[in-house]
Formats: structure tokens, C-alpha cells, sequence
């Protein structure tokens, strides 16, 4: 009989069937807690939007006649049912992320745990400092597209079109502030070193520049300098990882080669 606390299980191995009713137990709790916050975030959407509006009260503040509007029966439902959907994404992200991360570790091995554990760790934070980057130069983008409205017009702005335009923007800083977390990622399993990744610089730097005027509007140089900056200081600061790992990995190597001499 196997000792209390412990399994009779050390390596771990499950058949098939168990995998899937384990997959399906975790993804039935990942599930319901995304259903859980997506109806407490539908309740928080009214507040959610008035605080995306808050770039429309300062342009209005500046004399510049815009208006966020519901344009049809049906789209104050679609736009609040959109805004619990993805708070009830971010809301329960620890549950359904964590029931991820347990089902998936078990079958690694001590390091590699570590590379999963590091990399969300590195990636969480990014991607929050990504969002906040986005969500600074909103505004300035916002301002500058109503701008072109000719005097003695009303800038009628549809509140699903808004959303939909303020969250894809925010969203797509966040995802590009982790990049660089996905590039020492690779590095650590071996599929690109760092000098390759230092020898890239000039690519990156250019994706980077292209990716920040992609994301603002032509003319809005200093919001696009916000965006690609720091999106080049992650690069290099991930090469520098990938160079201190390779160092690491050619060492053990080198000890490695020097103990099998002896």
C-alpha cells in the first residue's frame, strides 16, 4: 500500500481516457469560470464604455463636436454583451490560465516547468504594460482622426465601431510588448540563438518602427516613437538573455567535455 501523500503513480503516467477526462474536468472549471465573470462583466460594461469615452469628453471640451452614438435596435445589447465577453476573458484569465498550466506541467520536466513558469511570469506583466502604452496614446489617436472633421459637421461615432477600434488597439500593443518574451522562448529550446537574434537587430527595429505606424495614424510620429521604442528595447534586452543563456549552455558544455576527459 502506498504511503499517505503519495502516489503509487512517481513517473506520472496516465493512460489516454484519463488525459481526456482530466482535460475535460479542467476545461469544464475553465468554462465556468469564464461564464461566471462574463456576467459580471456585462454589468460592468456601461462603466467600462463611459471610461473609453473619456478621450470624447476632452475632444468635446476642446470645442471639436464629436458624439459616441447607438446606430441601430439592437447594438447597445451587442456592444454590452462584447464588452463582458472579453472582461469575462481578463477577469477569470488566473482560473482558466492556471487549469492550462496544471494540466500541461505535469508532463514536463524540471526545467522545462521552469521555462513555462518564466515565461508567464515575464509575458503577464509585458502584455498589462503593453495594454497601458496602448491605452496612453488612445486619446491622441482618437483626437487626431475626429480632427479631420470639416467645420460645421457633428462626428457621429457608432459605440460598436468605437469599441471595436479602442480595444483591437490596446490588444495589439499588449501582444507586441511580449514578443520579445516568446523570442528568448526559443532561444532557451535551442531553435535560435542569440547571436542570430543580435544579428536581427536591424529587422526588428524596422518591424517595430512599422508596426508603431500601423497602429497610429499617419502624421502622429510621437504616439508611433511611444509604441516602437520600447518594442526595441524589449528585442534587445531579450538578445541579451539569449546571449547570457548560450554563455551558460557553452560552459556546461565545455565542463561537460573537460569531466568525460578525465
Amino acid at each position: 500500500m502506498a504511503r499517505p501523500g503519495r502516489t503509487a503513480n512517481p513517473e506520472g503516467r496516465m493512460a489516454l481516457a484519463g488525459h481526456l477526462r482530466e482535460f475535460k474536468r479542467r476545461f469544464y472549471i475553465a468554462g465556468i469560470a469564464l461564464i461566471a465573470c462574463a456576467i459580471v462583466g456585462f454589468f460592468l460594461a456601461s462603466p467600462v464604455l463611459q471610461v473609453l469615452s473619456a478621450p470624447l469628453i476632452e475632444l468635446r471640451a476642446q470645442g471639436l463636436p464629436v458624439e459616441l452614438n447607438i446606430t441601430n435596435v439592437t447594438q447597445a445589447f451587442d456592444v454590452q454583451m462584447r464588452i463582458g465577453f472579453m472582461l469575462g476573458i481578463i477577469m477569470s484569465s488566473p482560473i482558466w490560465l492556471w487549469q492550462l498550466l496544471a494540466f500541461i506541467v505535469p508532463a514536463l520536466r524540471t526545467i522545462e516547468r521552469r521555462y513555462v513558469f518564466g515565461f508567464v511570469g515575464a509575458a503577464v506583466p509585458l502584455f498589462v504594460g503593453g495594454c497601458l502604452t496602448g491605452w496612453y496614446v488612445l486619446p491622441r489617436i482618437i483626437g487626431l482622426f475626429v480632427g479631420f472633421t470639416p467645420d460645421g459637421l457633428t462626428a457621429f461615432l457608432g459605440a460598436q465601431d468605437y469599441w471595436d477600434f479602442s480595444f483591437k488597439l490596446v490588444f495589439a500593443v499588449g501582444v507586441a510588448y511580449v514578443l520579445p518574451v516568446i523570442v528568448v522562448f526559443l532561444n532557451l529550446a535551442g531553435i535560435v540563438s542569440g547571436a542570430a537574434i543580435i544579428k536581427g537587430w536591424r529587422w526588428a527595429v524596422l518591424a517595430a518602427t512599422l508596426f508603431g505606424a500601423f497602429v497610429t495614424p499617419a502624421g502622429e510620429v510621437l504616439s508611433m516613437f511611444i509604441i516602437a521604442v520600447p518594442m526595441v528595447v524589449l528585442y534587445f534586452a531579450a538578445a541579451g538573455v539569449a546571449l547570457l543563456v548560450d554563455r551558460r549552455r557553452r560552459k556546461r558544455a565545455a565542463a561537460e567535455i573537460g569531466e568525460d576527459a578525465t
